[in-house]
């Protein structure tokens, strides 16, 4: 019932606590939910395998009550599923769905983006730039985590300039399903780093104004994104 994973990748129990050494409720349990997502995403935890609250928490080296709650947070997101007297399964994602989830990203994130080229709220991009350059730098030494975690933090900030509350939210929910599929071995290194370059060359774009470069950047951007997911060459 325990699965077969021995934890989350570098993540030991003194992670999962407070600095002064006192466990905070609310805390652990923010900190156990993202090595969780971590695990999903690094293919540790995989679709149709139960897990208990009980055992992963042992595994944490904490109490079973935040690992509970985590787990139940996650299953809001629809990360996992709750199983009543068994424990918590990862939600299944079928390369169907994951070729829907990409399509509907496209149809939301190309036009916004390209939108927001000439704009002067993308003055604002200047901030994102240090983000891009870490997502560079997490592709060049293969930090999958890394990569995963400030390419998140980059399209939802970019997104987030065009002031629809709700529609990075929604892309905020495609991301975390699509994450379920977990990778399919190590990303071509190669194709991480064009991934990673792309959010650069994106920025460059808006800074100067070219509607026309950022939506063509934003799609080719997507088609790699599916690559790296499925383990593939980049969709057509």
């Amino acid at each position: 019932m325990g699965g077969a994973w021995d934890g989350p990748a570098g993540r030991t129990s003194d992670d999962l606590r407070a600095p002064d050494g006192r466990t905070r409720q609310k805390n652990l349990r923010e900190r156990v939910a993202q090595a969780l997502r971590d695990a999903v995403v690094a293919g540790e935890m995989r679709p149709g395998v139960v897990y208990s609250a009980p055992a992963l928490a042992a595994r944490f080296g904490v109490s079973a009550t935040p690992v509970r709650e985590a787990m139940l947070d996650l299953a809001k997101e629809g990360l996992f599923e709750a199983l009543r007297n068994k424990g918590f399964r990862v939600a299944e994602v079928s390369e169907r769905d994951l070729d829907e989830i990409i399509e509907i990203r496209r149809l939301l994130e190309v036009p916004t983006v390209a939108r927001l080229a000439g704009r002067s709220a993308v003055v604002e991009a200047g901030e994102l730039r240090p983000i891009a350059e870490e997502i560079v730098s997490a592709a060049a030494r293969g930090d999958l985590l890394a990569y995963v975690a400030a390419d998140q933090r980059f399209h939802l900030a970019l997104l987030a300039l065009s002031g629809n509350v709700r529609l990075v939210e929604t892309v905020r929910d495609l991301r975390a399903r699509a994450r379920l599929y977990g990778l399919r071995g190590r990303p071509d290194a190669r194709l991480l780093a064009a991934s990673a370059r792309e959010h650069l060359d994106l920025l460059d774009a808006l800074v100067r104004g070219d509607a026309a470069a950022a939506e063509s950047l934003m799609n080719h951007h997507l088609r790699h994104v599916r690559a790296i997911w499925s383990g593939g060459p980049p969709a057509q």
